[in-house]
């Protein structure tokens, strides 16, 4: 038991690490960790990793509002969305044989890596809102510093907060790869405004899923509690370091790992089939 725990808890560590240093994301490398390392399948790894990850942008979140970057009324509108989706995910994720649910966590994360491999290569800077470009749904009015609610903008969160709720029930997954870009597509936000609100939305669609995995008695709490405290731990000492690192190699080296494990995850399936 207490090998497992301090297993647990480096396992943690190096989850918190990475989304201390390559930031919203990050934390989808927690479930293939416990899979390989300690040998659990996704439908008990991702409520695990649900609940380091919920906790550790918690973290951030409360940074983030108290320095006045949280959109709270869109986080809460995506939030509400994601969390009545999040029991259909971890619904599913229950019924699905381990193999196809690896496979699909997998692709989800081989994407990712494409994605934030191509996002460290190009350096271009873009290009200013209404230069050669349509307005976003969601537009921050310039006196209050809030956004102009609309029925185009309220579609847009609440369908980000559905996508992120379902894969956050379903893979065990913050959904930061799913918000961040849709709230870069879909508003005028700030970068810091998007990442802190994104870590908002994280925080409280992720303790409906934890809440959820706990009534059901799906939750691992011998590795769960020792993950979660690893993962703070060693993400607020990550925060300490990130400054000092090129975040552009960070980026490039996640991409790379990720999608190293990406095809380990489906090997070990090809291999067991």
């Amino acid at each position: 038991m207490e090998n497992v725990i301090a297993t647990s808890a480096a396992l943690g560590s190096v989850v918190g690490l990475i989304l201390a240093l390559t930031g919203a994301g990050g934390g989808i490398l927690a479930v293939p960790l416990l899979l390989f390392v300690l040998h659990l399948s996704v439908a008990e790894a991702a409520p695990v990793a649900l609940l380091a990850v919920g906790l550790s942008a918690a973290v951030g979140a409360l940074i983030g509002l108290r320095a006045g970057n949280v959109r709270y009324r869109a986080a809460m509108l995506m939030a509400g969305a994601g969390t009545l989706f999040s029991p259909l995910g971890l619904w599913l994720a229950h019924r699905l044989p381990n193999g196809p649910l690896t496979l699909l966590f997998a692709a989800v994360l081989a994407f990712v890596a494409l994605r934030m491999f191509r996002q460290a290569n190009l350096s271009k800077p873009q290009q200013p809102t209404g230069v050669g470009q349509p307005l976003q749904p969601c537009q921050l009015d310039s006196r209050t510093g809030r956004f102009v609610w609309t029925a185009s903008c309220t579609r847009a969160l609440t369908l980000s907060g559905v996508g992120a709720g379902f894969l956050s029930g379903l893979l065990g997954v913050g959904g930061g790869f799913v918000m961040v870009p849709a709230l870069k597509k879909a508003t005028n936000a700030p970068v810091h405004a998007i990442v802190a609100t994104s870590l908002a939305v994280i925080t409280m669609v992720s303790a409906s899923g934890v809440i959820s995995t706990a009534i059901a008695g799906h939750m691992n709490w011998q590795v769960g509690v020792p993950f979660a405290a690893g993962a703070i731990v060693a993400m607020l000492a990550g925060r300490l370091m990130a400054s000092r690192l090129s975040g552009h190699r960070l980026q490039q080296g996640f991409a790379i790992v990720a999608g190293l494990v990406a095809i380990g995850m489906a090997a070990k399936v090809a291999l067991a089939a």
